[in-house]
């Protein structure tokens, strides 16, 4: 049966679906999408989580009820973290999974990701864009009968999970500040701790999608700052900050100072090849060069990948890879069928500074031995033209050169990566070096010829 629907397709982006709730995101788009979600997947149950954003019930609702309109069983997880979903289509053989969330965005806006069993990721290349069409078109056939709901919390199973990465007895009574942004972590932290012998100070820990105190964006630096005074002011050992949705988290050592992505898959990366040696070990192309050669020292191997989590998992799954770090937060795990947990990386960092016995910044130190520009975006008016420009003026004398993802330029002392924004006219810069003084140097050359 077809009805025109009145799903607007610019919800759907390349990893996802997110919008306004209530001017693009609509409860109809909702129902649409559950409908087409139910008839393009065609399996027998799908499992729907949801985090504390104020639409998401009425989300979850409508999709639940488009879902079952379709003929499909629903497995409703109630709230959960991202990562949390994930792990319950993994572990329980769900044949697919959708989590309502727009992750670290503001709270007016909601959205959907989609999985497939084993977490295998839905993304615009294997699936959104059919669902879309679908969604758009109305062209839903009629079952032969409704789907039913059943309900099942999964919490604690995904706590258990996440706790068997590391081994519990050798975790020290620390003194740990976590901030939750009134995001998910605050429904998980509370039942992790209550397996560590840690001091747990809670920042945000209350579920509000109104998000009250900061946007549950932990990758802008301003929205680090109360984790990082709570630190300072309780002498803790180390901070944390999640995501909205909880699948990310961005660490704070003793000082209060930033631990960015490059260092924490560093971090991982030592202690998980020191557990399962000879390991496979992925990064994308704007990690640090030091993860690669903490790496061949430790004798794993190494691999790079393009930024988004969707090859990086498709390339962990092709090189059994136990380990995958991105600059944005995002880890994954081979033992968490290739999904990201911000929680399991997070663990393994409190293990990493139980076992060293030593601060957080010293366990780092040795290994961080470059100076990272971080990411620079610069608005351009034709981002091809632009990238070619780059191309032109600094290939020639680079020790290597390749363009898996925009350029990449290496010159042994130091090296860049210039990409294109897949949704913007933008270019991101990003540079490391071996001083200080050579990174600035080099960040303004190139800033130069991007902006000139």
């Amino acid at each position: 049966m077809s009805t025109k629907t009145n799903v607007n397709p610019a919800i759907f982006g390349a990893y996802d679906i997110r919008g306004i709730y209530g001017e693009a995101l609509t409860d109809e788009a909702v129902y649409a999408i559950g409908r087409a979600a139910g008839q393009y997947l065609n399996v027998p149950e799908i499992a729907v989580g949801r985090d504390m954003r104020l639409s998401s019930p009425q989300l979850a609702e409508n999709l639940i009820r488009g879902l079952t309109d379709q003929g499909v069983n629903v497995i409703d997880l109630g709230m959960v973290t991202t990562d949390a979903l994930y792990f319950a289509v993994g572990k329980f053989n769900y044949p697919a999974g959708v989590m309502i969330t727009a992750s670290h965005n503001p709270g007016k806006y909601n959205g959907m990701k989609f999985c497939r069993a084993m977490a295998y990721p839905i993304s615009r290349d294997t699936g959104l864009s059919d669902i879309r069409d679908l969604a758009v078109s109305g062209e839903f056939a009629e079952p032969a009968h409704k789907g039913e709901v059943s309900q099942r919390d999964i919490i604690d199973d995904y706590v258990q999970h996440a706790l068997s990465f590391i081994d519990v007895k050798k975790i020290r009574p620390l003194k740990i500040v976590a901030d939750a942004g009134n995001g998910m972590a605050g429904l998980v932290l509370p039942r992790v701790f209550k397996h560590l012998p840690c001091e747990l100070v809670p920042l945000y820990f209350e579920l509000d999608g109104s998000f009250p105190h900061h946007p549950a964006s932990p990758i802008e630096p301003e929205n680090m700052v109360d984790v990082q005074q709570k630190v300072r002011e309780t002498h803790a050992d180390m901070g944390v900050a999640f995501d909205g949705d909880a699948d990310r988290m961005f660490p704070v050592d003793e000082h209060g100072d930033l631990v960015d992505g490059s260092m924490v898959t560093l971090a991982v990366t030592n202690s998980l090849l020191h557990k399962s040696p000879g390991s496979t070990i992925l990064y994308n192309l704007i990690v640090s060069k030091a993860v690669p050669e903490l790496v061949e020292k430790l004798g794993g191997k190494s691999g790079r990948t393009r930024v988004g989590h969707s090859f990086i998992k498709a390339q962990m799954r092709e090189e059994n890879a136990i380990f995958g770090g991105e600059h944005s937060g995002h880890f994954y795990f081979r033992d968490n069928w290739y999904a990201d947990s911000g929680l399991i990386a997070f663990l393994i960092m409190l293990e990493l500074v139980s076992v060293e016995n030593k601060p957080l910044s010293e366990s780092i130190k040795p290994l961080d031995v470059y100076y990272r520009s971080g990411e620079i975006n610069s608005t351009v008016s034709d981002v091809k033209a632009k990238i070619e420009q780059v191309k032109e003026h600094f290939s020639k004398q680079a020790q290597s050169f390749d363009t898996l993802d925009g350029i990449s330029a290496d010159y042994g002392d130091w090296w860049f990566n210039v990409r294109g924004s897949n949704t913007e006219p933008l270019l991101r810069l990003n540079l490391e070096a071996k001083t200080q003084a050579l990174m600035e140097q080099k960040r303004d050359e190139v800033l130069a010829v991007i902006r000139g």
